[in-house]
Formats: C-alpha cells, structure tokens, sequence
C-alpha cells in the first residue's frame, strides 16, 4: 500500500512528490498524459514575485514569492538564472512616482540579496531603449528570474524517482473509492490496462481537472473551493529587438504583457492574454484576437511594428485558479487554496490555484496538512537540496560552463552551453567518456545526438519525440516536420526494443 497517491504530473504534483518521498512517504504519482503537458508548460516561464500583483494589496504572496525566488535560483541554477527587466514610464498610464514606489517595495519586502537592485533608465544615457518608441524616455530596471518551467517539473520529478517515488505517466486515475483507512484506486494506463492500488492519502493536484478527480473520489468541494479556468496565450517571434534584458510593458486596458529573448535570444516572447476559459481543457489554442491583441499592445511601444504573419510559434494553457469571484481576470488571486477532507474516512487533498514561484511551498504547505495522518513523518528539507543537476559550485554558472568549455573541447559551443543549460551536472552522463562527436550517435538534427535521446528515454520519462522537442528541450522551434519524423521513428525502434 502506498502512503500517498499523487494525481497530476505538472508542477505541485511533481513538487509534492519530491518532498513526500524525501521524508519517507511511499509515493506514487500519475499523469494521464506527459508530465508538464498542459499548465505547467504554459507559463511565461518566470521565477518572479510578481509586481502587478502589488496593486491588489496581495502583499503576503508578493512576499511568499520573492522569498522563494533566490531560493530556488540556488537550487537549479541551470535551468533558473537572473533577468532584468525594463519597465517603461507611459504618460496617461501609471504614474512614475507610483512604479518606483512598487519597485522600492518588491526590492525589499522579500529578503533579496543576490539580485540586483532596481535602476533608473533615461534615453539620454543608455542604449538600452533603442527598440522602443522615441517618446518613451524614461524606464526602469529591475530583477526577477527565468525559468525553463516544463524542466523544473521533469528534474521535481526525476528526483522523487531517484529517492523512491514511482512515477507513472501516460496513466489516468478514472476512479477513486474511499473506506475509512485508504483509497482503492483505478489507474488506466496508455494501452488500456487497469492497475488497482490503495493508498493511505490522496493529493488531488489535477489542475484545471481538480474538480473532475474530486467527483471521481464522489467528493463535492462544495462552494468554497471552486476552481476558475484563466486562458493564457503567448506568441514566439524571431528576435526583435538586441540585449539580454526583457521588457514589461502596461497596457491601456490595465493588463500587461512582457517581451522576453527567448531560446538564446533566438526569439523573442511575448504574452500573456488573461480570459476566462470554458472550453475543452485537452486542447487549449490561441485564437486570432489574442495574436491580434499581443501583436498590438507591443506595438505600442516597439517601434519595428509586430504582425500576426512573423509568429512563428504560439503557445497557450488554462490556469486552474481558486475562484475568489473577482470579476476581471486579472484579479483573481493567484495563490493557492488547499481543501482538506477526512471526514468521510481517508484524507483527500485538493489544490486550486498557485504560481510556478511558490511551489516547494505549496508542498511543504501540503505535507504540513498531512502530517497528522503519518506518523514519524520527515522535517522539511526541500529548501536547501539541489535539484538534479543543480549542484554547480556556488552556484555559479558561468564558470561551470568555462569548466565543460575545457572538459569538452570537441563539441560545439553552441550545442555544448544547450545540454548545460539542460542538464548542469548531469551533463556528464551524456558525455564523459567521449572523446569525439561521433561517439554521441546519430545527429538528429540541431544539435539533439542520439546520446541525449537515450538519456531522456531512461532518465527523464519521456516517451515520444515530442516529449522530447517541447518540453525536455525546446528544439521543436528548430526541426522540420520531416526531422521530426525521423526522430520519431528511432524514438518508436528505440522503446520496442
């Protein structure tokens, strides 16, 4: 019997799993598709506090996120690192005085001490605003973090496999049934056999599906805890603009969208939109408005114009936010609600809401809740232990990289800094011991070698080539339909045999 079973492989479900199993709960996660294929790699990929949230009053979970911040910057430093931000003053809009007052608060309500500080940006002395329009002469600078999001739920989850969790993807929980000590729970994998299992607690981390497991378990949430679906849409475009730094831009409708270099600085992104959403949650697309919508609240400020016609990608996912009944999209919280129940028999657990910032908190908050339903249960630990991958001395990056540079002299820079950024440390499973490109095996195309492939295979949970191409990497901006093709078929050769 398991203690805990996990329903949900984005971001809480993976976080929760890596915290429970680490303090010494036997775990079991399912995800019915591949982990981190819908919300959790829909995000705009930001570790960031989250200033507009200041205008709300939502104080406490500006501060929750900030704190967490640099504490996952050193956790994961490859596949996490620093950004500055440039925010442009636009008479009519907010006012100067009101935006250096939020920045002077969001540097110093959450205990930073390894980003820099917020700067005043004037035309006249820097170059930084080139790309924007000419009136716009006044901006500020200020810090957060980006982050590979859909690599942060995989690496949570490798390492819970790696201390004992089981992991199942391509497996859906179709039915839950309760007794007074455990659950029986009916888990369909892809080739339509039924697993039975019991466990002693259920976490419903289902995301825009919580309310479905919760009538699966015949549990009804009942009025307070509603989950409210918000559509957020991005576009990717070639490079628009030089520098390393983003750009937050306001909107006159009061929204804001960021414009972030994106892949290298191959591309640049932009998003989000924010619309209720009550359509098919499985297959969540942008429309033509909100490509219109983004195309024209950038233009607004980038002086080479932006059309529909030079998206070369897009992307888009649904947040599963607790319903506080506010009525402008934007408004609705984005912390998270925890719902408890065991007073019908075994715990059941469900989660609404949440940001990708704060989900190691989420999961201690979750194990918290649960700790009175296992004994001799672990201490928190989650806060100071490396990510798989992420132990890079002092957290340093940059001279870990120089340090590959030397090791590896035979592989392209380029393709070299990718698998860093990827895998920190654990590059050296992929490479050490070869001495030559050809040892990595077949080039699929862009710098992916069959080496990698095999490592994500057994490694990582993936199970097709695009498992592969949009989230354990990002190289499906690069390959044709017909590489893809191609990789799929070794993928299928390389899983059969």
């Amino acid at each position: 019997m398991y203690d805990l079973l996990i329903i949900g492989g984005g971001i809480n479900g993976a976080g929760i799993a890596r915290d429970a199993v680490g303090r010494g709960l036997k775990v079991l996660l399912c995800e019915k598709d591949d982990l981190a294929s819908h919300t959790s790699s829909a995000s705009t990929k930001l570790i960031h506090g989250g200033l507009r949230y200041l205008e709300y009053y939502d104080f406490a979970l500006v501060r929750k996120a900030l704190l967490e911040r640099e504490v996952l910057l050193q956790m994961a430093p490859h596949i996490i690192w620093p950004m500055r931000f440039i925010l442009p003053h636009t008479k009519g809009l907010r006012p100067a005085w009101l935006l250096r007052l939020g920045l002077f608060l969001y540097d110093h309500i959450g205990g930073r001490k390894l980003l820099p500080p917020t700067t005043t940006l004037r035309r006249s002395s820097t170059h930084k605003l080139d790309a924007l329009h000419d009136n716009l002469s006044l901006a500020f600078e200020y810090s957060d973090c980006w982050v590979d999001d859909a690599r942060l739920v995989v690496l949570n989850a490798a390492d819970a496999a790696q201390r004992g969790a089981t992991i199942h993807t391509q497996t859906e929980c179709i039915n839950l049934a309760r007794s007074n000590t455990h659950w029986d729970a009916d888990l369909r994998k892809a080739d339509g056999t039924v697993e039975q299992i019991q466990c002693k607690a259920v976490v419903n981390a289902a995301g825009p599906w919580v309310e479905t497991m919760a009538s699966r378990a015949n549990k009804d949430l009942g009025d307070k805890a509603k989950v409210r679906l918000v559509k957020g849409s991005h576009i990717i475009i070639n490079r628009h603009f030089e520098g390393e730094e983003s750009f937050f831009f306001q909107n006159a409708d009061g929204r804001i969208i960021f414009a972030i270099p994106y892949e290298n600085n191959n591309f640049t992104l932009i998003g989000t939109t924010d619309l209720m959403f009550e359509g098919d949650k499985e297959s969540v697309q942008i429309s033509d408005d909100e490509i219109q919508y983004l195309c024209n609240s950038a233009n607004e400020y980038f002086k080479k114009p932006i059309h529909p016609t030079d998206v070369v990608a897009t992307y888009s996912g649904v947040r599963p936010l607790y319903d506080d009944k506010a009525d402008n999209a934007s408004a609705v919280t984005r912390d998270y609600i925890l719902s408890y129940d065991n007073e019908d028999g075994a715990p059941i657990l469900s989660i609404f809401g949440g940001k990708i910032t704060t989900y190691r908190k989420l999961a201690e908050d979750c194990i918290t809740i649960l700790n009175n339903d296992f004994k001799n249960i672990g201490n928190s630990w989650t806060g100071t232990a490396p990510l798989p991958g992420g132990d890079i001395k002092n957290a340093h990056f940059d001279m870990f990289f120089e340090e590959l540079r030397t090791m590896y002299p035979w592989l392209k820079t380029e393709v070299l800094h990718r698998l860093s950024r990827c895998y920190g440390t654990n590059i050296h499973q992929i490479l050490e011991g070869k001495k030559s490109v050809d040892a990595l095996g077949t080039h699929y195309g862009h710098g992916l070698y069959h080496s990698e492939v095999e490592y994500l295979l057994n490694h990582e949970f993936a199970k097709s080539a695009d498992d592969i191409l949009s989230r354990r990497t990002k190289l499906g901006l690069y390959f044709t339909d017909g590489e893809k093709q191609t990789l799929e078929q070794a993928f299928a050769k390389m899983t059969l045999g």
